[in-house]
């Protein structure tokens, strides 16, 4: 287990390889993992959205999070998704997650009827109650449908173990704005997903970059984020240019499916997207291709300096 901060930060979003029925290739996660080490992100988010948790069985996620422990062997922090339908598995994952050596938790309020305020509170508070693991809430409307309200997520804040947050891009674009509003109700870490706002996001204040790109190209992640904390507006802009055409291919095709063609054009892993889940045709993977290819050459540039 790592001592280092899991909320602050790079903190890098594998996929997990599986294949068709579900079985996860713990062999080529470890691979994967291994690369986000030597890169030196700040965290590892094991089992988010990139990491399809919610197409995974309870044992395949416990099988992922024992080999991810076993592999990182405490060098950077691991932050697990327990997010689940019914609290009472959540709680599970938790226990698993923690029994297993993991260093926090993100919960997701996974739904399909639609949850209450009170709802969600009464789901975060009773997973803070099976493990007392440290715990980011996952706000993530896009695929959850549920919007955390303001007075919400203070309360949660106020719940020992909470300790971050894990925000969308704010619609009106005004992190600044938002992370002034937060921070005065709430003592949590402001993170952000969306990888096209990360490095506004990180200009403009905010603890951590929860990012999908970040699990397979993760020194330019680390770039990226490294300038952003150190105020180097220009660089961020410069790295951020670089990453536009992938960040359209994110908005075009959803990034869990451009990060399946990804693994595969990388040669990184076997990999199936889970059905119903489709992978992009040939044409779109050409584009993905294209977007991708200055980027892996800028990769492996930075690598084979960081060796010398």
């Amino acid at each position: 287990m790592s001592v280092a901060s899991p909320f602050h930060g790079l903190s890098a979003f594998p996929p997990t390889p599986a294949d068709r029925d579900g079985r996860v290739d713990t062999d080529a996660l470890c691979r994967l993992l291994e690369r986000l080490c030597d890169a030196g992100v700040a965290s590892i988010g094991l089992l988010g959205s990139t990491g399809i948790y919610a197409f995974l069985t309870r044992e395949e996620r416990r099988r992922a999070v024992e080999a991810a422990v076993e592999c990182v062997r405490g060098r950077v922090p691991i932050v697990v998704g327990v997010g689940a339908l019914r609290t009472d598995h959540a709680q599970a994952l938790a226990r698993d997650a923690e029994a297993a050596g993991a260093d926090a938790l993100l919960l997701a309020p996974v739904s399909y009827t639609p949850l209450t305020q009170e709802e969600a509170y009464q789901h975060f508070l009773a997973v803070t109650e099976a493990a007392k693991l440290p715990l980011c809430i996952y706000n993530n409307p896009g695929t959850t449908h549920f919007t955390f309200s303001r007075d919400l997520l203070q309360r949660l804040s106020d719940i020992e173990t909470i300790r971050a947050v894990k925000m969308p891009l704010p619609v009106d674009g005004d992190f600044a704005g938002e992370l002034a509003a937060l921070r005065e109700r709430s003592k949590l870490a402001i993170g952000y997903s969306g990888d096209w706002g990360a490095g506004e996001a990180l200009l403009s204040g905010a603890d951590a970059w929860y990012s999908v790109i970040g699990g397979l190209l993760p020194r330019i992640a680390f770039a990226l984020t490294k300038a952003a904390i150190a105020g180097e507006d220009g660089e961020v802009r410069r790295l951020d240019g670089l990453l536009q055409p992938l960040w359209q291919t994110f908005k075009a095709f959803g990034s869990l499916r451009v990060i399946y063609t990804l693994i595969d054009l990388l040669s990184l892993a076997k990999a199936e997207l889970p059905r119903p889940l489709l992978p992009l045709g040939p044409m779109d993977r050409q584009r993905v291709l294209e977007a991708v290819e200055p980027l892996i050459a800028l990769e492996s540039e930075w690598k084979a300096y960081s060796l010398l």
